[in-house]
């Protein structure tokens, strides 16, 4: 592996068997084993300080760039890519092009075991995806959504945002 464009915060700590490229970790990253984490030269991987990324996840940024916020908990099995399609095939790119497109994950947001998040998707602040959830629209703040696809469950109410919100204040 080719190591450059590595910036690494303050506190973090990354399993040896994790592999990773053209990242920004923030401070008190935690990424656990067997991860394989990396931007492209010209797009690079962005990880929030305070996150957490599951063992034998793969976040793939090299074709587009790839965001995660603060406080993010990304549990094991999720694969997170910004380029998906018949890459070995140009006869199937034809008809099934490749998609390249940047994803965004907001602050404080979780992602349940073996969620596939797709190019394009942009999840807001506090959005939850269920274990094995299949990502490939976008979701407003305080949203829970799982199912392949993934669908809206429900939003956080009311009482609960305020909760999430007093205790920001605290930390």
């Amino acid at each position: 592996m080719k190591c450059a464009n590595i910036t690494l915060g303050e506190n973090v700590e990354i399993d040896p068997s994790t592999s990773f490229n053209n990242v920004i970790i923030g401070d008190h990253v935690k990424i656990a084993k067997r991860c394989s984490l990396f931007g492209g030269p010209a797009t690079i991987l962005s990880i929030g300080n305070f996150s957490y990324v599951g063992m034998n996840t793969i976040i793939n940024g090299f074709a587009a760039a790839v965001t995660i916020g603060t406080n993010v908990s990304i549990a094991q099995n999720v694969n997170i890519m910004a380029d998906s399609g018949p890459n070995a095939s140009p006869s199937l790119q034809r008809i099934f092009p490749l998609e390249k497109a940047a994803i965004t994950i907001g602050n404080h947001c979780w992602i349940g075991a073996s969620a596939i998040i797709m190019p394009a998707v942009q999840l807001g602040n506090y959005c939850i995806v269920a274990a094995n959830s299949y990502v490939n629209t976008s979701f407003p703040p305080y949203s829970i959504i799982g199912g392949t696809p993934a669908k809206l469950i429900r939003t956080l109410s009311s009482i609960e945002i305020n909760l999430l919100l007093s205790d920001d204040k605290i930390s």
